[in-house]
């Protein structure tokens, strides 16, 4: 068994930021947001893993608008966790209802 290495001291380690991708994809993100979401419309009925799919992404795109400004994005958001929930429920005529209305805030 080989014997691991010591760790490095933290003053050779350079800690810039977070590292990874860039947000959503590096387009912007409400360009971003209205893609999940006519994605998440598309699929959300699929068999083989549509609902998993389209309920994540509709959580991603709550949760990210959440934390992008949640005074802004608070009407949205509500409809963004009615249509999970509605699709969790599998009334997928009203989750496709309440994410069209979502796509329709974020604007053209």
């Amino acid at each position: 068994m080989r014997a691991l290495a010591p760790p490095l001291p933290l003053r050779t380690v350079e800690v810039l930021g977070p590292k990874g991708p860039a947000r959503h994809g590096g387009v912007d993100l409400l360009r971003w947001a209205r893609e999940q979401l006519m994605l998440a419309n598309e699929i959300v009925d699929n068999p083989g893993g549509g609902l998993l799919s389209a309920t994540q992404a509709i959580g991603q795109v709550r949760a990210a608008l959440a934390d992008a400004d949640e005074e802004r994005w608070r009407d949205l958001v509500r409809v963004l966790d009615e249509a999970e929930d509605s699709a969790l429920r599998r009334r997928y005529g009203r989750t496709r209802e309440l994410l069209g209305e979502a796509v329709a805030k974020l604007g053209a």
